[in-house]
């Protein structure tokens, strides 16, 4: 059981959910759209009550409480906007699921969904945060033990919970919220929850997805095997939105270049249609801003009296809130406002306003390739679903119109739906905890969508690589158990547990936190050279780690002080919330006994340590001038953050992770003795192999 949180904080002191914005996207949350994201509320003038009775689930309410009376599962499909995360938990709260003891658990994909929900729901029942209503998600835990009776979470941490509690006892109901987006840990926590329920018959379940896969959870979780329906155990409820009729309009024939006729399709609807804003839809933060330019300069080019006016904003994952609140502003009534959007605004957020939607038929998703080993955001075309989700987004006011920049004949090639993350991810952290439940023989598990046997063999084979599973395939004693018990990639967590063995704890430490938050150098467009030249006074030749370990201890020796993070172009807010993390872990180490030291300025000690967790990630100097990964012999290269970019390039090194654009990169790298794999990983790298020649060879040279 967690701690007990305190119920208030001083003014000064980072409040909850505050540092989450700079964390690191994980690998399930990499894909555009799942930072943080501002709340938007049309009827903030009313009072609590009538905003919560003019949502349209409210006329539904009797409905849900009775069909969770009568079955153990419903599925509920409620467009964005129509209430749902909301308004269920606190109906269920007001019906009496959370009395006697028990909690109503809800479930969201993204940490920052988790908290705002969390504080929205607070909010409406005059609440503070973390007594009646709370949330827990990685790193951070605002609930009360005693008082908790509705709680937000991440899927992730309700996996974590059930590692201590295997029935999850306390829960009367769980709600899956955004079902639909299949995320890896919502489809791990809804084949748990099926076995749960077997056991647990009073455990009800409710399944919330904005898309109409509804069937497909209803199927999974329907426990009825005859054709009798008066037995069936899941029913499905559809919730309305406020939509009006929206006319699609198709491209007679492929086009060529999206992003320029994303341009001239906006300037099309400007110069012909009536007055109303627009929305397109494009892959990423590049994206946007190259169409904002020339949106921007089009603008600039138009007859003065001729047509309306005209403001365009980018909105993105990554855009400050203040920014992304411009989005949601009113404009003149002879404005019309055009929105360059990711997928965050396909159904994140809802823009009032929006009569004209513009959809480039692509999205930029997260992809693993269990032949490579290789993870990153890869941009693919849209699912069917995904397209009716973006086309809907016209028909919130009034009739509106959906320009698809494909034909007809392409849409009805789409795929129905997004392919689920269990059947593209690196499956090693999935498998570590499957067995930490009790789950020896993952190939048989329930899964909604089953993962490839590539990948499950992958995974398996990492693990025992870093000695988390034994000969047979079982959780290894201490190692394994303790790997699982880490909110962190079973890489990161070996790399801390060896951390005592090698004597530098305390280093692997502040290295294992920083990586988990994004930006710790900040780059202002109009002073790149001197946010470069900052950097040069941190880097190391031994790489990106080391380079972040002088980061932080510099950030310590002076004082945490955020003026002096202004001038070294550093992001304070990233680094305070690095210290958060990095004692979390700490309390963690200290559990399992992993003795606490420091390497006194010792180098190579930290950087074996940090192999012994990154083995598998390894990659040496090909004579073309790019690296090759040694297992596989897949083409990366440096990424031009890296502090080893314009230095002479290394023969061996370990990177994190890799990031696909035009390339694949390599991010976060340490310079290796090639000597260390296969001292340090004799499972995954044996003598006589292609490493060991070109270790020999490299010595000759």
């Amino acid at each position: 059981m967690a701690n007990i949180k305190p119920k208030f904080w001083k003014p000064g002191t980072e409040a909850p959910g505050v540092g989450l914005k700079e964390e690191r996207s994980q690998p399930t949350e990499g894909t555009e759209g799942s930072g943080s994201c501002v709340v938007y509320n049309p009827y903030v003038s009313l009072s609590i009550e009538q905003q919560r009775q003019r949502l349209p689930v409210f006329k539904h309410r009797n409905h849900i409480l009775y069909l969770l009376e009568k079955y153990q599962t419903v599925v509920i499909v409620g467009e964005t906007g129509s209430g749902k995360t909301t308004q269920i938990p606190q109906y269920l709260l007001e019906s009496g699921w959370a009395a006697h003891g028990h909690v109503v658990g809800i479930t969201q994909p993204r940490r920052v969904a988790a908290v705002t929900v969390a504080q929205r729901v607070a909010e409406e029942k005059g609440a503070i945060i973390g007594h009646e209503v709370g949330y827990a998600i990685r790193f951070e835990d605002c609930t009360d033990p005693e008082s908790t009776k509705v709680k937000f979470m991440t899927d992730g941490y309700l996996v974590r919970e059930m590692m201590s509690d295997p029935l999850l006892s306390k829960y009367s109901v769980i709600m899956l919220d955004e079902a639909h987006e299949r995320t890896l840990y919502t489809d791990i926590v809804v084949g748990l929850l099926k076995k749960i329920q077997r056991k647990r018959p009073q455990l009800k379940i409710i399944v919330a997805s904005a898309t109409l896969d509804a069937e497909a959870f209803r199927d999974f979780f329907n426990q009825n095997d005859s054709r009798d329906n008066s037995l069936d155990t899941a029913a499905i409820l559809t919730v309305e939105g406020r939509t009006f009729p929206v006319d699609v309009f198709y491209a007679l024939s492929p086009v060529p270049d999206y992003l320029k006729e994303t341009v001239e399709t906006i300037m099309k609807i400007h110069k012909t249609q009536p007055a109303g804003d627009i929305l397109a839809f494009v892959t990423g933060q590049d994206e946007v801003e190259q169409i904002l330019r020339l949106v921007i300069e089009q603008i600039r080019n138009l007859a003065p009296n001729k047509y309306m006016k005209m403001l365009a904003l980018p909105m993105y994952g990554g855009l400050p809130a203040r920014d992304q609140m411009k989005v949601f502003e009113r404009v003149g009534k002879n404005t019309r406002k055009v929105v360059i959007a990711t997928n965050i605004a396909e159904t994140s957020i809802t823009i009032s306003g929006i009569v004209y939607v513009i959809d480039s038929g692509f999205v930029k998703i997260r992809a693993y390739s269990a032949q490579t080993g290789i993870e990153g955001l890869v941009i693919t075309p849209v699912s069917q679903a995904s397209a009716e989700q973006r086309a809907g987004r016209a028909g919130r006011v009034r009739s509106g119109k959906a320009y698809r920049l494909y034909t007809e004949e392409d849409f009805h090639k789409l795929p129905k739906s997004t392919v689920p993350e269990m059947q593209r991810s690196n499956l090693s952290t999935v498998i570590l905890q499957l067995k930490c439940l009790g789950i020896d023989n993952v190939l048989r598990f329930n899964f909604l969508s089953p993962p490839t046997s590539k990948a499950m063999i992958r995974g398996l084979e990492l693990l025992y690589a870093l000695g988390a599973l034994d000969n047979n395939a079982k959780l290894t004693q201490p190692m394994g158990v303790r790997m699982a018990e880490f909110p962190l990639d079973p890489l990161f967590a070996k790399m801390l547990l060896m951390s005592g063995e090698f004597g530098c704890s305390e280093e692997v430490l502040s290295i294992a936190a920083l990586l988990q938050v994004q930006n710790i150098f900040l780059t202002p467009s109009n002073q790149k050279i001197a946010a470069e030249r900052a950097k040069r006074k941190f880097a190391v030749t031994e790489g990106d780690h080391l380079t972040m370990l002088n980061v932080y201890e510099a950030f310590i020796k002076y004082g945490k002080n955020s003026k002096w993070c202004h001038e070294n172009f550093l992001n304070y807010k990233g680094l305070t919330r690095a210290l958060t993390i990095r004692e979390q872990l700490k309390r963690l180490l200290r559990k399992f006994k992993v003795k606490l030291e420091s390497s006194e300025g010792d180098p190579d000690v930290v950087c074996r340590c940090i192999v012994s967790g990154f083995f598998a990630n390894a990659a040496r100097l090909h004579p073309s001038g790019s690296y090759r990964t040694i297992r596989d012999n897949h083409e990366l290269h440096i990424h031009p953050t890296s502090v080893l970019y314009t230095e002479k390039p290394p023969q061996w090194v370990v990177f994190h992770e890799v990031l696909q654009t035009s390339k694949d990169y390599m991010r976060d790298i340490t310079v290796v003795e090639p000597e260390w794999l296969y001292e340090l990983a004799p499972h995954y790298y044996q003598f006589g192999t292609d490493m060991e020649i070109s270790a020999k060879r490299a010595k000759a040279d």
